[in-house]
């Protein structure tokens, strides 16, 4: 099956609940039963496998349940009890709601590694004393989802993957704001991967993975790049040691998504649920923040976090000073580089404004001076502004910081000014393979060339007052920037914070003097 066909079978799927389920909805039921029938046919598949060698399906069952019994299952990947499994589902005709509530149950208590991925989906949920989805909606779902096999001779990996991430691509223009909490959009993903360009046996780390779709391109990166092709797939030689993936996310719903997604590529990935900044998951075993090769991440920009969190970190995470309240970019940067080994890099999608607000205001900044340290100390290496309209959740451009601890160009940093290299979409803007391809060769030639990239010293960037915003010093055309609304409200609330700072100081100066 093509990637074309299936993207429509699957959309069809999601159009079979598009009446009693709002859009933003769609992904809470048709994720959890694509990714049951997956787990289900590659189980059936695996089965016929094992009948094949030990002579009948009787057998393969009866060994199968033998080391269930026992707790250890190994001739299978995922083992899938009886009523979970596809042809029993098609099989139910009434109380449909219910039964795939405890089918999903059932799976997960059978296979710890799925605990907590999709057995949270309640298909009975009612809203208002009515059913959200009825059963005749759930029936119709079943049927078009039965249309075709996903085993593991039916599709690939890689191809089922492409097709379940084009599915959260469809749910987020439908969700509006909120998508960009669990959606990345693809090519950017992809150009992160290409600027990283990861080798085997590397970890790779997300502390905002939402649906884990940069650390997936990481793989995909790394499968491009030392793959062999067999019966027209990419697969890694043995020889070749796979990425270890780590990942913490904070919304249930979207953590479930990322462990789906991973065993839907076929991957080995440690995803774990909770705030990575009041309490990141990956410590060591002395309560040390775990260190990585490589950290991707696309945090949410601009959130607002209270200052104890940064205050009173027991981690030692922000050692170049405490963001505002206003905008927590640099408080997510200064995280990811405390979760860096000593030779790590890592590519980190922001607002526009965290790598120029600050610069040029009289007095003291806190973003400008944290950004200040990170150029002091040599570990910015490359800001690439992108084009507008590209993400779902805001129609502001953005910009990709590379941070790497061991430069391989000392005291300079390139930026790419890419914010013309764009083709126009419905409903977004996207980047073509060509000029994912630009990008990344200006970045890995470190090449500057009029009108798209140029690269600056320490030196330079201290002059400018550490405003590091590509257009400044690329100037893509003679329009004048334009501040986006985002970047606006950001600005207006770091003034707000400093006059009621200034405010508080004039106050205790006056009750010093005893004027108060």
């Amino acid at each position: 099956m093509d990637i074309r066909t299936l993207e429509e079978w699957l959309w069809d799927a999601a159009c079979a609940i598009r009446g009693p389920v709002d859009a933003p909805k769609f992904k809470d039921y048709i994720l959890p039963l694509i990714f049951l029938k997956r787990l289900s046919d590659v189980f059936q598949e695996e089965v016929e496998h094992l009948a094949r060698e030990f002579g009948s399906t009787e057998t393969a069952l009866q060994l199968l349940e033998q080391e269930r019994q026992r707790g250890q299952v190994k001739l299978v990947r995922f083992f899938i009890p009886e009523n979970a499994r596809w042809e029993a589902i098609r099989r139910q005709t009434t109380g449909l709601g219910q039964y795939l509530t405890d089918a999903v149950r059932a799976v997960a208590r059978e296979n710890e590694r799925l605990a907590g991925v999709f057995d949270m989906v309640d298909f009975n949920a009612t809203a208002a004393g009515q059913r959200i989805i009825s059963d005749e909606h759930l029936a119709t779902l079943i049927e078009v989802l039965s249309r075709h096999r996903l085993g593991l001779s039916d599709v690939e990996p890689d191809i089922l993957g492409r097709a379940y991430e084009y599915l959260l691509r469809k749910f987020a223009e439908g969700q509006g704001q909120s998508a960009g909490e669990f959606y990345t959009p693809r090519e950017v993903g992809i150009l992160m991967a290409r600027l990283l360009e990861p080798e085997p046996g590397m970890t790779v780390y997300d502390p905002a993975c939402g649906s884990g779709g940069l650390l997936i391109k990481c793989h995909l990166r790394l499968l491009e790049r030392f793959g062999h092709r067999e019966s027209g797939h990419l697969r890694l030689p043995n020889e070749v040691r796979p990425l270890r993936l780590f990942g913490q996310e904070i919304n249930p719903t979207t953590y479930a998504m990322a462990r789906m997604n991973a065993v839907i590529h076929d991957l080995e990935a440690d995803i774990r649920l909770g705030d990575t900044m009041r309490e990141p998951a990956f410590r060591d075993t002395a309560g040390r923040l775990q260190t990585f090769d490589l950290v991707t991440a696309n945090p949410m920009w601009n959130q607002t976090f209270p200052q104890d969190i940064y205050e009173n970190d027991p981690y030692e995470r922000f050692p170049f000073g405490t963001p505002p309240s206003s905008s927590a970019d640099w408080g997510w940067l200064q995280h990811m580089l405390a979760s860096l080994k000593d030779e790590g890099r890592m590519a980190v999608v922001l607002d526009t404004g965290a790598v120029s607000r600050g610069s040029g205001n009289q007095g003291s900044n806190r973003e400008r001076d944290i950004r200040k340290a990170f150029v002091e100390k040599d570990l910015i290496e490359a800001v690439i502004l992108l084009p507008e309209n590209l993400f779902y959740n805001t129609t502001a451009p953005g910009v990709i910081l590379v941070i790497n601890r061991r430069k391989r160009h000392p005291e300079q940093i390139i930026l790419i000014n890419a914010s013309k290299l764009f083709a126009k979409g419905r409903p977004k803007n996207y980047l073509t393979d060509e000029h994912i391809q630009t990008i990344a060769q200006l970045y890995h030639e470190w090449r500057a060339e009029e009108g798209l990239s140029a690269i600056i010293t320490k030196e330079e960037a201290a002059r400018n007052d550490y405003n590091l915003s590509p257009s400044r010093y690329v100037a893509a055309n003679d329009k004048e920037e334009v501040l986006p609304l985002e970047e606006a409200m950001v600005r207006l609330r770091e003034a707000e914070e400093s006059r009621a700072e200034a405010e508080r100081n004039l106050a205790a100066v006056l009750r010093l003097l005893g004027l108060k």
